[in-house]
């Protein structure tokens, strides 16, 4: 599995970024995996170390849209902080690799051990959100050429590669 750290365990003081480590397990994340259905309880949150999630809007009878990505640079589940148990969003793995996966109870013991983490998943929240408005700004007053350039450089940065798997 990759080596590569997520950007919000890796920035917390040691003792936490231990605790948190071993309580979390490594999986490896398939392409296409739903993690988290939207308006449905989560059993996991998910620190990505490799890979990317598409955090997608879903309207019923209609299909999806794309409105976040998640990369190493945050987690699936960080609306758990807030006290509310379920996503409005799906959570579909667009990039394959790997993940430190933990119990939902569990997380929340961590968090109410942990400051920093709370500070940290709190800064997340407001990019995830400040994410949530670019893209939804975007949606509504661009063309879908630079829609589409943006969701493309999106995913190149969070796959740290050059080629990305994509379908229509």
């Amino acid at each position: 599995m990759a080596t590569a750290a997520n950007h919000l365990i890796e920035r917390l003081p040691r003792t936490d970024r231990s605790h948190l480590i071993a309580s979390c397990e490594q999986v490896p994340l398939v392409l296409a995996a739903v993690l988290c259905d939207a308006r449905q309880s989560m059993p996991y949150v998910y620190f990505l170390i490799d890979g990317f999630i598409s955090m997608i809007a879903v309207v019923k009878g209609r299909p999806g849209v794309a409105v976040a990505m998640v990369g190493r640079e945050g987690m699936v589940g960080a609306h758990l902080v807030l006290g509310v148990h379920t996503s409005p969003l799906n959570a579909v793995l667009r990039g394959t690799g790997c993940a430190r996966r933990m119990g939902v109870a569990t997380f929340r013991k961590e968090l109410a051990q942990s400051t920093a983490l709370q500070q940290g998943v709190n800064r997340y929240l407001f990019v995830l959100l400040s994410q949530l408005a670019t893209s939804v700004a975007c949606l509504r007053f661009h063309l879908i050429r630079p829609c589409l350039a943006r969701w493309l450089l999106m995913s190149e940065d969070r796959a740290h590669s050059k080629s990305v798997h994509a379908t229509q």
